[in-house]
């Protein structure tokens, strides 16, 4: 553990690879975090004077989760980072139970419940103010046993990162060879997005980034808390709130847009003038340099495996799907779970381990893609918009 990557390596990445440095800094808005800790696990630590190596390519959600579930189980992690810093920005996050249980599992339960607040209850209404239904926010904790959780990315990510050992971290690596990664290491991890370098490397499928066709603004207000939360569904175009933390407030605001279209912040209030209140208070206090914009993207066509040899997709780089169930990422949690059960469960055939993760996560990963693409497309329905409001009226969400 802790060591820089191999001589061979460091050629093949033409000497760009960064001296990992203690604190890692993470990139956000507020006070960078440094402590590094030691999970108390409840999984039990394999040692042995020769553990297994893995190499998780991508230091977001999926590939920090990974790092701290294979170092549970007695592997030695290096994690590579294409970006100087490790980057964390974005508004909300809704966890899931499962992912919840997930990370209970890793010794994080205590730390996620302090940083998080519940999502209860929230609406679907109309661009008048008309309540079309309920989220089934309420159906989710009964069936799951605990409400969804809300957090920033930044936050999720600071925790994270504090459970991850600085010096296994190498930011500023671009990875120009990955078949020395192979040959390096028994396990490679691909958590490097949608557009996956790993992906692209070892997965011969014609899968590639889709343009699904929508913007995602996403912002956030302090000191405002609404009345209602939940999501307002117009013709080809949505605004959502949520909370995120005490007496702040997540928006968003997907919009079908035409790829390459630059719009401003401007032109989205435009879009959400006459829309109910608050909706067009909140993006009037919105200011430009603190909105996230982004188009979004989907992998097309899905891919008939995760894994190839010693080499496992996770997250983004395996099924990045759009935001319309606010899914991504706790698919990537439960990815980097599973990932380490499977491992546990097969000590010394990485090549059995990954086939039992790729049968029990790629069908239900690909389910979750496929019913957000619905979703997005039933949000935003155009010249359906009024068929669709009146179907939601009568469907028991």
């Amino acid at each position: 553990m802790g060591q820089t990557p191999p001589a061979l390596l460091r050629q093949h990445l033409d000497g760009r690879v960064t001296q990992p440095v203690a604190p890692i800094p993470v990139l956000h808005h507020g006070p960078l975090f440094s402590r590094w800790t030691r999970p108390p696990l409840t999984w039990y630590h394999i040692c042995s004077d020769e553990n297994e190596k893995a190499v998780i390519v991508g230091a977001g959600v999926g590939g920090l989760t990974t790092a701290i579930a294979l170092r549970a189980i007695g592997w030695e992690v290096s994690i590579f980072e294409r970006w100087p810093r490790i980057v964390a920005e974005g508004t909300a996050l809704g966890i899931r139970p499962d992912a919840q249980a997930g990370l209970a599992g890793l010794g994080l339960g205590e730390r996620l419940r302090e940083r998080t607040v519940p999502y209860l209850r929230a609406q679907i209404r109309t661009p008048g103010g008309r309540r079309l239904a309920d989220l089934p926010l309420d159906r989710i904790q009964r069936r799951g046993g605990a409400p969804v959780r809300m957090l920033s990315r930044v936050s999720l990510i600071e925790m994270l990162v504090q459970e991850v050992d600085p010096a296994t971290i190498s930011t500023g690596v671009e990875i120009t060879d990955p078949a020395a990664l192979r040959a390096d290491y028994d396990l490679v991890v691909g958590a490097d997005g949608v557009r996956s370098a790993v992906r692209q490397a070892f997965f011969a499928a014609p899968t590639r980034p889709r343009y699904a066709g929508i913007v995602a603004w996403r912002g956030v207000i302090q000191g405002f808390e609404p009345q209602d939360y939940g999501e307002t569904w117009g013709r080809g175009q949505m605004f959502g709130m949520t909370p995120q933390s005490p007496g702040v407030t997540n928006w968003y605001a997907p919009v079908r847009t035409s790829e390459g279209a630059r719009e401003t912040l401007d032109d989205l209030r435009a879009r959400f003038a006459g829309w109910h209140d608050p909706i067009p208070r909140v993006l009037a206090a919105a200011e430009e340099d603190a909105v996230l914009r982004h188009e979004v993207h989907d992998l097309a066509p899905p891919l008939a495996s995760y894994v190839a040899g010693n080499v496992a997709l996770i997250g983004d780089a395996a099924h990045a799907m759009t935001p319309a169930l606010g899914q991504g990422a706790c698919q990537a949690l439960l990815d980097a779970i599973e990932l380490a059960a499977c491992l546990r469960a097969q000590p010394g055939d990485v090549a059995r381990a990954l086939r039992a993760y790729d049968a029990r996560r790629r069908p239900a990963a690909q389910r979750m893609v496929t019913a957000s693409r619905w979703m997005t497309r039933l949000a935003g329905a155009g010249r359906l918009a009024r068929p669709r409001n009146a179907l939601m009226r009568v469907l028991p969400l």
